[in-house]
């Protein structure tokens, strides 16, 4: 089994209420569900970042480029 920390977050009483119907509904703890919601996030997190990085090696191109090409292909 993993590592745990303890910590303690503050919700929206909106939001606990959501989580506990959850729970029930899911037979999945509040923990066991705050938890894949943070590593989905974080996954999301390196995947922006990987994108960010990958779209720093391509050459950029200005707005007013962007622009005459456009016109250039009669897009605009």
């Amino acid at each position: 089994m993993a590592e745990t920390k303890c910590v303690t977050i503050y919700l929206d009483a909106h939001v606990h209420q959501a989580l506990r119907l959850r729970e029930t509904a899911s037979n999945r703890s509040i923990p066991e569900t705050v938890n894949e919601a943070v590593r989905i996030a974080l996954a999301e997190d390196a995947d922006d970042l990987h994108d960010v990085e990958t779209r720093q090696a391509k050459p950029s191109v200005d707005f007013e480029d962007s622009v005459a090409i456009l016109r250039e292909s009669e897009r605009i």
